[in-house]
């Protein structure tokens, strides 16, 4: 059965992956973010996918704005099903190169834009009983890295966030459900126009998975929406291991390693456009897809991600093994 689901950040990277993959199953598909050209063409190719599309350009970091635009989503395609919160900007630059009104505006934006969804949406799938939220996070929502502190700022604020309602529906016993999805270093555009004050070229830190092992998660997540949350990429794994056993050992590393892992060595373009005040296909711009230049070395697939989505039914099979084995056991005896 077509679902009605909701991605927000639907005109680049995570979230137009994302969108494509709904698309296949049939699902109607509302598309929310502020370029208007990448959300024109994340329409066709939900069209062309065979699957309907509305395009509902907004500002997530403005309350109001979502709430409308939640508004014109049920009245034109019906109850959502679906959420999932992918929008976000942030700034490349140390800590004291980040002006106060640009760490405003990446809050405003990658946490706010996921409260305001949450809320307005929240209410209404209250009252029905039902849908799921997905929020799309990172594994610096556990762990903050160098040149990354409005970004990893706001992430660790969508985990607290994210817990904090989980607790609160599974007290209230609804049939709604969230659910997290922890992601890695991702092949998107933003390292094209995230504004940065890096003397080198931004780029993710390796290993690099690309935009659709990403959207099959979040898919996945939507479907399977009990989990707490999802750890994408064995680094993802790694990393939150890592963190949860020795931080202060990691911070150490990070501090080495942090600043040269997320430049390509390259000089950054002096016409290198940023989004975080306007859409970086504005007018002007043009429509950036959802991968972005590290195609050649960013990975297509993820056997961690397999495993994780698999794991209850590999550790009942181990378990019926381990039974089986002791009955034959006892048997011979």
């Amino acid at each position: 059965m077509s679902r009605v689901v909701v991605v927000t950040g639907a005109s680049g990277g995570i979230g137009r992956a994302t969108v494509r993959e709904f698309a296949r199953r049939g699902d109607t598909l509302a598309l929310v973010a502020r370029g208007e050209r990448g959300l024109e063409a994340a329409a066709e190719e939900v069209r062309g996918l065979g699957a309907r599309a509305l395009v509902v350009p907004t500002d997530v970091a403005d309350a109001d704005a979502v709430e409308a635009a939640v508004e014109r989503i049920e009245s034109e395609l019906g109850p959502v099903d679906v959420w999932v919160n992918v929008a976000f900007t942030s700034v490349f630059a140390r800590v004291d190169d980040i002006r106060p009104e640009e760490f405003r505006r990446v809050t405003e934006v990658s946490y706010l834009g996921y409260v305001y969804a949450t809320m307005s949406i929240l209410r209404r799938m209250k009252e029905r009983d039902r849908g799921t939220i997905v929020h799309v996070g990172s594994a610096l929502a556990y762990r903050g890295i160098p040149l990354q502190s409005a970004y990893c700022g706001a992430k660790h604020a969508i985990q607290g966030f994210h817990e904090a309602v989980r607790a609160e529906l599974l007290h209230e016993r609804s049939a709604v459900r969230v659910t997290m999805v922890q992601m890695p270093a991702v092949n998107t555009p933003q390292f094209s126009w995230v504004l940065s004050r890096l003397p080198q070229q931004a780029q993710p830190v390796p290993p690099i998975y690309q935009p659709e092992v990403a959207a099959r998660a979040v898919v996945f997540a939507a479907d399977h929406p009990r989990r707490r949350e999802y750890w994408v990429g064995a680094s993802t794994v790694g990393t939150l291991a890592a963190n949860a056993v020795v931080p202060g050992l990691l911070d150490r590393y990070l501090g080495r390693t942090g600043f040269g892992s997320q430049q390509t060595g390259e000089r950054k373009p002096d016409d290198q456009p940023s989004n975080l005040w306007e859409p970086a296909d504005g007018p002007d711009g043009r429509d950036f897809g959802a991968h972005g230049a590290f195609d050649d070395r960013a990975h297509a697939h993820s056997p961690q991600q397999w495993v994780a989505q698999h794991y209850p039914l590999l550790t009942g099979a181990a378990a019926a093994l381990v039974a089986t084995g002791a009955a034959v056991a006892r048997r011979r005896r």
